[in-house]
C-alpha cells in the first residue's frame, strides 16, 4: 500500500508526532546516549509502557539506536542516530519555540514553570 502525504510536514508529523516522541528525542539530543531508566526519570509523567512503545517506533523508524550490552543485569541504551541527527534543526526549534511561549505565559501572569532550560532564562515563580 502506499503512502500517500499532501505536504511534507506530514511525513515528519507521521515519524516524530505525538506527545512523547519530541520528547524523548530532546532528551537524546541534549543529553546523549540514555538508558530507559534515565528517560523514564527525565520524563516523570510518561508510562513506562509508552515510553517502551514511543522508542521501540522510533528505533523502527530509524531515528534512534538501541545498544544492548552483553552483560548481567542487562543495559540498554538510546541515542539518536545518524540519520535521526537530522532532525537537530527542528528538535532545536521546538525547544526554542516552546520556551519562548513559556516566557509569554509567564509575562501574562500565568502560573507557569519550566523545569529544564534551554535557551531562554525564565525565572521560575
Amino acid at each position: 500500500m502506499t503512502k500517500t502525504y499532501n505536504i511534507g510536514v506530514e511525513a515528519t508529523i507521521d515519524v516524530i508526532g505525538g506527545k512523547w516522541k519530541p520528547v524523548i528525542l530532546c532528551h537524546l539530543q541534549n543529553n546523549g546516549r540514555m538508558r530507559t531508566s534515565a528517560l523514564k526519570r527525565a520524563i516523570p509523567n510518561i508510562t513506562q509502557k509508552m515510553l517502551t512503545q514511543q522508542l521501540r517506533e522510533l528505533e523502527k523508524d530509524g531515528i534512534i539506536h538501541r545498544i544492548v550490552y552483553d552483560q548481567v543485569p542487562p543495559k540498554v541504551e538510546y541515542e539518536l542516530s545518524e540519520y535521526g541527527s537530522t532532525l537537530g534543526k527542528i528538535l532545536s526549534s521546538l525547544c526554542y519555540w516552546g520556551e519562548f511561549h513559556i516566557e509569554k505565559l509567564y509575562q501574562q501572569g500565568e502560573s507557569v514553570q519550566l523545569n529544564q532550560q534551554d535557551f531562554v532564562n525564565i525565572p521560575n515563580p
